[in-house]
């Protein structure tokens, strides 16, 4: 069968705009509304300022579960852009602590600490906010004012996806795809090369470093 396509008419402009997507006259591409989202990759992380201003709020909230929520719902509220962002943040924060110190204080505070756990305890250090931040990436024995009695564990493994669920939610995408990784270098694969200046079986080697977190844990 052989389908013929006519000239539209002019007054035809529904079907003017399928065929041709645009507009009579316009000169511009046809909009619809209703298409997926369109989007590019990115190396560009969300503003500091705005990344500390979802997480300190966030700390209002009374459980981890109430928090992971509440900053994927703020996370929704972002440009598609922005969500992408957030999490390479994140993955900058997570680069910069990747270090033999930090790796100590969370085998002292969790009992142990694998590679995952590392990522996941950095994430829960992430997730206290900007103060906690920083002092904690100054001297890791900080940590010893985020110690709450009875917690068996100190990681947040699912705050390492807060941005993801967010980007799903919002564009049904997965935002792995839109990461430019030729240009953003702070990021897992690209992990400095350290040495341990510590040993689990050389327990004045870890006070040294994590004094009073040594000093509550191995009570």
């Amino acid at each position: 069968m052989i389908f013929h396509l006519s000239k539209p008419k002019l007054n035809d402009m529904g079907l003017f705009e399928k065929l041709f997507g645009r507009t009579k006259n316009s000169g511009q591409p046809y909009r619809n509304e209703s298409d997926p989202i369109q989007l590019a990759k990115t190396a560009e992380m969300l503003d500091e300022g705005l990344f500390w201003k979802i997480i300190d709020k966030s700390l209002k909230s009374t459980s981890q579960d109430e928090q992971e929520q509440y900053i994927i719902s703020e996370i929704g509220k972002l440009t598609p852009k922005e969500m992408i962002g957030f999490r390479l943040r994140t993955d900058y924060f997570l680069y910069h602590t990747y270090n033999s110190e930090m790796w100590c204080a969370g085998y002292i505070m969790n009992g142990g600490c694998s590679d995952d756990s590392f990522e996941y305890f950095r994430c829960w250090v992430i997730s206290r906010g900007r103060d906690t931040f920083y002092n904690t990436k100054a001297n890791p024995d900080y940590l010893i004012k985020e110690v709450v009695e009875g917690a068996e564990f100190y990681e947040f493994e699912s705050f390492w996806y807060v941005a993801l669920e967010a980007f799903e939610r919002k564009t049904g995408k997965n935002l792995y795809d839109y990461i430019d990784d030729d240009r953003f270098n702070t990021k897992e694969a690209t992990y400095p090369q350290f040495e341990f200046n510590w040993q689990a079986d050389e327990p004045n080697s870890m006070k040294k470093i994590c004094p009073q977190l040594y000093v509550k844990f191995s009570d």
